[in-house]
């Protein structure tokens, strides 16, 4: 009988015990409203660990996201701000969106730039494209004659706040595309082995392309319930460690750095569990940079335990060599 438990369960485990434990030290905690808030407020960072899951199950990393994500939707109401219809400004945001990850996956895919490198340079790149041709502010608001836009981040449908249904309709729509579609399948396989991929006929340099692509919309979207969740757009989240909160949200649910492996309810748990964290800190008042070490010690020690259960090679995978 094995009794061992993969990671993904540990954090489950972890989050429930974190969640009793608050329960039990908080009073309000484990009240409806709270949880209703405790999950709204992760939802963004849950749909993002959605995007950053794809690109690393398909063995990349995406530091620019987060910088595609404001800049986007920021260059949106900007537009809108000047007088163009908002559908037809966040129609050109999620273009632009588009254009970015179609850029990434072809430096990485095709010129073979290493994932973290090319999203590093593409995020700066964009942040400061964005700040200096298309819009000179560091915050654009949301107008206020955009209604339908506000209600994606502050309605309230069957007494559950709007953004949880969007975190979970990307939910299940990146788990039906990784489970059931033929382009999910090859996503994996070429995350597992990309030469083995390309042996079998699977198009791996297209596919890596796509899963950019993916990240970047699904990154736009969530800029979107951002934007309506408080009315504007901070354009320095770029330059904040968000998109650490988001390779943590991934990495500590368990999907491999490795590639080719985990899912999107990887991605649920451990958005789960840092949410359960972050609201329970905040209750305590403690201090956003003692959160910051935390959370830096909780996603160093995510790595090394994944590093340690997914071996990226047969070198790595000897543990007891020196």
């Amino acid at each position: 009988m094995n009794l061992r438990l993969s990671q993904e369960q540990i954090v489950f485990g972890l989050a429930v015990m974190l969640c009793i434990g608050f329960a039990i030290a908080l009073d309000g905690f484990l009240t409806t409203h709270n949880i209703l808030n405790l999950v709204r407020s992760v939802s963004i960072l849950g749909i993002l660990g959605v995007a950053m899951g794809l690109v690393v199950i398909g063995r990349g990393i995406d530091l620019s996201l987060v910088a595609v994500m404001a800049i986007s939707v920021a260059w949106s109401l900007q537009l809108a701000a000047s007088g163009m219809p908002l559908l037809y400004a966040l129609a050109l945001g999620f273009l632009f969106s588009l254009v970015v990850g179609l850029i990434n996956g072809f430096l990485i895919a095709y010129v073979e730039i290493p994932p973290i490198f090319a999203t590093l340079a593409m995020g700066t790149l964009v942040y400061g494209f964005g700040r200096y041709f298309l819009f000179n502010l560091d915050v654009l608001y949301v107008p206020d004659d955009a209604e339908y836009m506000i209600w994606f981040g502050q309605g309230v449908l069957f007494g559950i706040p709007v953004p949880i249904f969007l975190f979970a309709a990307v939910c299940f729509g990146a788990y039906i595309f990784l489970r059931y579609t033929r382009y999910g399948r090859y996503l994996r396989a070429v995350g597992d082995n990309q030469l083995a991929a390309r042996i079998t006929g699977i198009p791996a340099r297209p596919i890596v392309v796509m899963q950019y692509m993916l990240s970047s919309q699904i990154g736009f979207i969530a800029g979107i319930i951002t934007a309506a969740s408080v009315l504007s757009m901070n354009t320095r989240i770029a330059n904040s460690t968000f998109i650490y909160d988001v390779i943590l949200v991934v990495v500590l649910g368990g999907i491999g750095l490795s590639g080719g492996r985990g899912g999107i309810r990887n991605v649920i748990v451990g958005t789960l569990l840092i949410g359960i964290l972050l609201n329970g800190m905040t209750i305590m008042d403690i201090q956003y940079t003692v959160q910051n070490v935390i959370k830096g010690v909780i996603l160093l020690s995510a790595i090394v335990i994944d590093t340690i259960l997914n071996p990226r090679d047969e070198q790595t995978a000897q543990q007891g060599d020196i």
